[in-house]
């Protein structure tokens, strides 16, 4: 059912996920370049496939396993994707490449949030029917 607290969960995931990247940076890079996701095929591609997989748990209300799995996966996807981050702002050779970071880089955490929300209602969700059908 679409009218669950964990569609405007995974709906806030997806907008974030597709939507918040092209409107903050990434970083600022020593000669005042500013960074955001479309410039890096691996950082777009991330972000994009957390929002595909937001959208595609979204709609797969009827098989609420499938749509715990997928939230799962996408927790894992944005945990890669910080780590990207992570590596990047703590550049090996002491920082050279990144001077100044952008509040983009905190997305993937907010997002892990908001499907870490969905996830605990979908579990709710198939608690309760489990509880139903053991009473029938």
């Amino acid at each position: 059912m679409l009218q669950r607290i964990q569609t405007i969960y995974l709906l806030c995931a997806a907008v974030i996920s597709a939507g918040l990247i092209f409107v903050f940076h990434l970083w600022v890079s020593n000669d005042g370049t500013v960074v955001f996701a479309k410039d890096n095929l691996v950082y777009i591609g991330l972000f994009i496939g957390s929002a595909l997989l937001s959208l595609i748990s979204l709609f797969m209300f009827k098989n609420r396993m499938a749509q715990f799995m997928l939230g799962r996966l996408n927790i894992i996807l944005n945990f890669i994707l910080l780590g990207f981050f992570v590596y990047q702002s703590l550049n090996v050779s002491g920082e050279t490449a990144v001077s100044e970071k952008g509040i983009g880089m905190l997305l993937p955490i907010v997002s892990i949030v908001f499907l870490a929300l969905a996830n605990k209602a979908i579990k709710k969700d198939e608690d309760l029917v489990k509880s139903v059908d053991r009473l029938r």
